[in-house]
């Protein structure tokens, strides 16, 4: 059983006495609400007449009791407003256990709780609500970090980034800039999800679990069906399956999907992503541009009221149009070399010469590619389409039209990253056949990356697609530019973890045989020292006092530990 702090285990004796009192700390009944903090501090000051009879609930975040009268901060879903609460108006008989007992001693800061009254101006200026009635809707537990602010600079802050994303609802009661983040990225894809559905384009739902993980370039994770024995993997992409629709005959379909690759985590990659795909039938690559143009346009003034969006310290405009730059051309541009007619022999020389690192199992496309993402990916800062990818490189676009060494394909670059991919879809099942075989090879070469082979997506196109345009974006990426996150775990309510590690903590046992004294190891427990090490870390001043202060506190009947005690038991 883990063991309680000091404040854990007060908080328990407040619930104890809450329920001795007859009050539920955890109440079932529906609690009417009827304004929002937003509401009343955007319109009371405007129309003083509103919001006489109001009803709230929320967390209480600060409190200060000044006898019979006392204010707190009241924190909902939406903002924060301050409380005026008089102990004769919650309490208006002779019995005053609300406020003198319930109120002041066993509320903390975290409980939720639910007011009545009117919405009135202090004589310093302040929007709060005058309190007629007040009820414990939820008995916190567990104190929460105390992040002070004063004249707009904040103190204590709940930064620590590991701690934040562990505890995802801490860090939304305690910053509400977090919160604000979240709400954007909602804005972001119902934004887009309007957007294509004014065009009259359908949404759809394509599996997860797949029996071949098709549409991209990259390595799954795999599981196991028990009833029907059989492995299968969890989707890297849904382009086969959305692709398989057109084909079914509708003119334009979409999906935001959850995707899953078996790779590595940085700030700019986590295993599970949110991937947004539309595929349009009849239309092409060049189409797709102005389309991704429209809608990036349209987010930023969504959410910005401008096209002009701070990324990373970069001042990105997403007015259109954006610039359009054949993939080879920018590779010339920057390199000097012309790697369209190379083979893989003389790209591998090319990428020794412009020390790129390469491996034996990377084939031509890959080889171009770690080019062009050591030399000019980092360059494209103002929104660019990358187009015209050599054919090695994208085995599910269509031949360039006019030539067939490249393909009609373009990526979006913004401040130097990849942020959406398109194409003007393979329709041909010959030729997308062939394009698997060559895949196929280079999976026997060792590209654990390398496509499967999807012989009933192959059946499909047989039966006739149309000439088809499909894009895919990614929405953690696009989040992150658009709200100026640097991280993808700042835009994912619970990014993937590291095991956290437990420490093991020391018995009483061990305590009294490094030295401590038995009588002193309950309250070394309560002084937040659990094992060994943090004895060993502890400063011996502030771990005497405290050792004291408990003492005191405790009415403890033994005599005071002495520093030099303390101090053994640290250096022992």
């Amino acid at each position: 059983m883990a063991i309680l702090s000091e404040q854990e285990q007060i908080r328990r004796n407040s619930l104890n006495e809450l329920k001795k009192l007859g009050i539920n700390p955890y109440p079932a009944e529906l609690y009417e609400v009827n304004a929002k903090t937003t509401e009343i501090l955007e319109q009371f000051p405007k129309d003083n007449t509103l919001f006489q009879e109001v009803s709230i609930a929320g967390r209480i975040m600060s409190r200060r009791i000044m006898g019979a009268a006392s204010f707190v901060e009241l924190q909902d879903s939406w903002g924060r407003i301050q409380l005026y609460i008089k102990r004769d108006e919650i309490c208006p008989d002779e019995d005053k256990t609300l406020y003198n007992t319930v109120f002041k001693r066993l509320l903390d800061i975290g409980d939720i709780i639910g007011v009545t009254g009117f919405v009135f101006v202090t004589q310093m200026g302040e929007t709060s609500i005058h309190v007629k009635s007040l009820k414990v809707l939820s008995k916190s537990l567990r104190p929460l970090p105390i992040v002070k602010e004063k004249d707009g600079v904040v103190y204590d802050a709940f930064s620590d980034a590991e701690q934040r994303y562990r505890m995802r609802y801490v860090d939304l009661i305690v910053n509400p800039h977090v919160r604000d983040t979240f709400i954007k990225r909602s804005l972001i894809i119902n934004t887009m999800r309007n957007f294509f559905n004014e065009q009259g384009y359908l949404e759809v739902d394509t599996p997860v679990l797949q029996s071949i993980p098709g549409g991209a370039a990259a390595r799954p994770f795999i599981t196991h069906h028990n009833a029907l024995d059989i492995d299968l993997y969890l989707r890297i992409a849904n382009e086969l399956y959305l692709k398989r629709l057109i084909v079914g005959g509708y003119a334009g379909v979409y999906e935001f999907s959850r995707n899953f690759r078996n790779e590595g985590m940085d700030r700019t990659h986590n295993p599970e992503f949110t991937c947004m795909e539309i595929y349009v039938a009849y239309k092409d690559y060049n189409w797709m541009m102005n389309f991704v143009e429209s809608m990036l346009e349209r987010i930023a003034m969504t959410l910005h009221g401008t096209t002009k969006v701070n990324v990373w310290g970069n001042e990105i405009d997403f007015k259109p149009p954006f610039r359009r730059a054949p993939m080879c051309e920018l590779i010339k541009e920057m390199t000097g070399i012309d790697v369209l007619p190379m083979d893989e022999e003389q790209l591998r020389a090319a990428c020794k010469e412009l020390g790129v690192e390469t491996d034996a199992t990377m084939g031509k496309g890959k080889l171009i590619d770690a080019i062009f993402g050591e030399k000019c990916e980092h360059t494209l800062i103002q929104p660019t389409f990358v187009t015209d990818y050599p054919i090695e490189m994208s085995p599910l676009c269509k031949r360039h039209r006019n030539n067939p060494e490249l393909t009609e394909r373009f990526e979006l670059f913004v401040n130097g990253k990849e942020l959406a991919n398109a194409y003007s879809e393979l329709n041909d099942p010959i030729d997308q056949l062939g394009r698997f075989q060559e895949q196929l090879k280079l999976s026997e070469k060792g590209d654990d990356e390398a496509m499967f082979i999807d012989m009933d997506f192959v059946h499909a196109l047989e039966f006739g697609m149309p000439p088809t345009s499909g894009m895919g974006i990614g929405i953690d990426r696009l989040v992150m530019m658009m709200t100026g996150e640097e991280s993808i775990q700042d835009v994912l309510l619970f990014p993937q973890m590291k095991p956290e590690k437990k420490a093991v903590v020391t018995s009483d046992e061990e305590f009294v045989a490094a030295g401590v004294a038995e009588e002193w190891v309950a309250m070394l427990r309560k002084a937040g020292i659990n094992t060994l090490g943090q004895l060993k870390e502890a400063n011996a001043n502030k771990l005497y006092n405290d050792l004291n202060g408990l003492r005191k506190k405790n009415k403890l009947d033994i005599p005071p530990v002495q520093k030099e005690a303390v101090e053994a038991w640290i250096n022992g």
